[in-house]
């Protein structure tokens, strides 16, 4: 099976310090399954391919299946693994490019962080749902997407396609967001793994999609594939999706056929709980500037701007990609003059003075204090009550109490969440917090309510003291 990359960025041949692998070589890379071979078809100044191919061997890829796996005898030796791209690419290409992934590169970091333009050129890739599904999958993540059906026999028309497409991707993606959607979306595409599935493999979604699954319109549909469709998995995964800002149900059951899915009566996810708590918290304290401190890909920001209450929208993040979604978001480059006026993002870390956080009347921070060290905490304290001061603060965060109502959930709610407070907890430190700086506190709970556990979203508002104005 065969994937190319291209770039006419230049210098092209840059791609091979994004990659890791020098344009002059040809690398192989051993699998538990079979061989994985790296190369450079062209590469000048003006164009850089590289191309992975991966030559299955069907008796080891036999014998490293799981022993619970069905024996289907002559299939496991005669496939389709060795010529169609599937599961086993996506776990080569992770293995053979996973710096490239994690978006490292010592060499040009700045040029690992800026969008390229990318063609990437699949030949052979099973596809249960034919092209539309490839459509609705890559085209809401920037791609200009080519799906042609091949047909069952070229000389045979009346049998019809197969399940297989030419898939060709053009578009101007940050390399490493376009290899982690490709991870995930092999098995989507094809609907098939070839290894056992476990509760590590959500965390290997989340990690995975991490920037653009969360806000991905087919987000149900890639989570229930990518998972085997099973229940408890999928569960947990949209529960935690729900955190990072998706607009999913938390619970649901896997479906026979999700192209034929019938409407079903859908619960209001948390993170939609969450920001029209926070929304209406802001409108009534007759808050006209707000600032979104840690604003992630702007979701909560897109609402802010639709409400000609607030006059003025800051918002800001640590993560200058994340920033690039939330500007994509609320398509800055489409803006009126007045409108962009009314708009700001840039880019800056809570935990050091900045004069742009001043002067607003309300600032947010939205599932944002759990994702720091705690020997960070007084640090954003100072910054954002001690030298921003703004007129009020509203700060949510998870209740750690509510995670054993998760089903399989083990740990923390995301991978990068340094702490989970309890509700004892929240309360002392916003007591300690609002008695250092001046300001008043009341605190509420977000998402359904439980009699011993409370909710799964703490939220404090903050509301400075008459008198305590500079």
């Amino acid at each position: 099976m065969l994937l190319t990359v291209s770039t006419t960025h230049q210098p092209a041949t840059d791609l091979g310090y994004l990659l890791h692998k020098h344009p002059d070589r040809v690398q192989e890379f051993k699998q538990s399954f079979g061989t994985v071979t790296v190369f450079y078809p062209e590469a000048t100044q003006e164009r850089c391919t590289v191309a992975l191919m991966l030559h299955v061997d069907p008796v080891r890829l036999a014998r490293s299946r799981a022993k619970n796996t069905p024996d289907f005898s002559l299939a496991q030796y005669v496939n389709d693994r060795s010529y169609a791209a599937s599961s086993l690419l996506g776990v080569a290409m992770a293995d053979v490019f996973s710096t490239a992934r994690s978006g490292r590169c010592k060499a040009n970091q700045q040029l690992a962080d800026s969008a390229i333009p990318l063609e990437i050129l699949l030949p052979v890739l099973p596809c249960r749902g034919g092209a539309d599904i490839s459509r609705r999958l890559f085209e809401p993540l920037g791609w200009t997407v080519e799906a042609e059906p091949i047909p069952l026999d070229a000389a045979m028309p009346s049998w019809g396609d197969s399940r297989y497409l030419r898939l060709e991707l053009t578009g101007t993606v940050r390399l490493a967001d376009a290899l982690n959607q490709l991870h995930v979306l092999f098995p989507v595409l094809d609907e098939s793994k070839h290894h056992w599935q476990g509760p590590d493999e959500v965390d290997k979604l989340l990690r995975s999609g991490e920037g653009w699954l969360a806000g991905h319109p087919e987000a149900d549909l890639i989570t229930r594939r990518y998972l085997g469709r099973r229940s408890g998995l999928t569960r947990m995964a949209l529960a935690r999706l729900a955190e990072l800002g998706d607009e999913l149900e938390e619970a649901i059951e896997p479906a026979e056929d999700e192209e034929v899915l019938q409407p079903q009566e859908k619960r209001v996810p948390l993170n939609a709980q969450r920001h029209d708590a926070v929304h209406q918290a802001l409108l009534d304290l007759g808050a006209r500037s707000v600032i979104d401190l840690g604003c992630g890909p702007g979701q909560f920001l897109d609402r802010l701007v639709k409400t000609p209450a607030f006059s003025r929208i800051a918002g800001t993040d640590v993560s200058t990609r994340s920033l690039q979604y939330a500007a994509r978001r609320l398509r800055t480059d489409r803006m009126s003059e007045r409108q962009a006026e009314r708009v700001e993002l840039f880019q800056s870390a809570l935990t050091y003075e900045d004069e742009r956080f001043a002067g607003f009347d309300a600032a947010v921070l939205m599932e944002v204090v759990e994702h720091l060290d705690p020997s960070r905490l007084e640090a954003l304290e100072r910054v954002v009550f001690g030298k921003a001061v703004p007129g009020a603060v509203i700060v949510t965060t998870p209740n750690c109490e509510y995670n054993a109502l998760y089903e399989g959930l083990v740990g923390m709610r995301h991978p990068d969440h340094r702490f989970e407070w309890t509700r004892q907890e929240f309360a002392e430190w916003s007591d300690r917090v609002a008695a250092t700086y001046g300001y008043r506190v009341e605190r509420r709970g977000i998402g359904d309510h439980d009699e011993e556990l409370g909710n799964p979203t703490q939220l404090a508002i903050f509301t400075r003291k008459e008198g305590n104005d500079d």
